[in-house]
């Protein structure tokens, strides 16, 4: 058997509730070809998405339409968890420590945070990973959401990105689906219809409020931007991991690129959203909670349902 089969089991994809850090230690040496994480920003709020339905009401609506017609919100539910760490550094250090230990020779490591933290985060990652292995920091820029009047709208995240190794990593600039150019008359039409590959800047809407991806998890990510990840840094066939899973869109990019992937998230509403999403592309996606989590299947898709392994009882991963 194969690390890759000893990691996911033989599955296509796995789901597992638990500290990410545990399942990183049971983790074989240089067994995953791409881990990209999406960790808490420690923004010291809690994050909460709320899902709303409108209905007209000319009488007592709450917001105003097209026309000028009024509508009233209804609220359907709501995700949300604490985004608050006393020691960010502390808490990310051990994981990135394991992370780099799990990749393989030609792997990757793609970190996502925000301004506020990602410059105390390049520091920490230069001194585990090596500051030769530093690749890229992506700026994914978008334009949506409040914006304030006392300083310059932040609207973008960071992403920094690291090699195992900076000689013989794997990126597949072939792989990457090309963008259109902003000035195509200067390049001429071959290349105009061609597109060009991206840069270390992506212009890339939210997920969008009332959109077909969205899963009504917080801080969602868009499939765009993984599917862009998974493309150049995973080979075919190849296993991605993500340790701060959320809504899984790593997992989907994966599933639909041809590629096996590991989620891992200690928020059980996390699981339950990954494997309704997941459940959608096919057989062989494992759902389970180690020791010490407990996990409900959701019980209203008999498919989801039976994804899960003995929910709250799944012993610990084995080594």
């Amino acid at each position: 058997m194969s690390e890759q089969d000893d990691v996911l089991r033989g599955a296509t994809g796995r789901i597992v509730l638990a500290d990410n850090l545990a399942v990183l230690a049971s983790l074989p040496d240089e067994s995953i070809d791409l881990i990209y994480v999406d960790p808490p920003f420690n923004t010291g709020k809690r994050q909460t998405l709320r899902r709303l339905r409108t209905i007209r009401d000319e009488g007592a609506g709450d917001r105003t339409g097209f026309g000028g017609r009024r509508y009233r919100s209804i609220q359907l539910g709501a995700h949300s968890y604490l985004d608050v760490h006393d020691d960010y550094l502390d808490f990310l250090e051990p994981r990135l420590v394991e992370m780099r230990r799990v990749l393989r020779p030609t792997g990757s490591f793609y970190l996502h945070l925000d301004p506020r933290e990602v410059h105390y985060a390049k520091v920490l990652c230069d001194a585990i990973f090596g500051r030769e292995c530093f690749v890229n920091e992506v700026i994914w820029a978008y334009d949506y959401g409040a914006r304030t009047r006392r300083r310059w709208p932040a609207k973008h995240d960071d992403i920094l990105v690291y090699a195992k190794d900076p000689n013989r990593y794997w990126f597949d600039d072939e792989a990457v689906e090309r963008i259109p150019y902003m000035a195509p008359g200067l390049v001429g039409p071959e290349k105009a219809a061609r597109g060009k590959l991206p840069t270390d800047t992506w212009w890339q809407t939210i997920v969008p409020p009332g959109g077909k991806e969205r899963t009504g998890y917080p801080t969602q990510k868009p499939v765009a931007v993984l599917r862009r990840i998974v493309s150049a840094s995973c080979p075919p066939g190849g296993l991605v991991a993500d340790f701060f899973a959320g809504s899984g869109t790593a997992g989907a990019a994966a599933l639909e690129l041809g590629r096996r992937f590991l989620l891992v998230d200690s928020n059980p509403e996390a699981v339950e959203v990954m494997a309704r999403r997941l459940a959608a592309g096919g057989g062989g996606v494992v759902v389970e909670a180690v020791a010490g989590f407990s996990a409900a299947a959701p019980a209203d898709r008999a498919d989801v349902a039976d994804l899960v392994e003995t929910p709250g009882a799944t012993p610990p991963l084995e080594p």
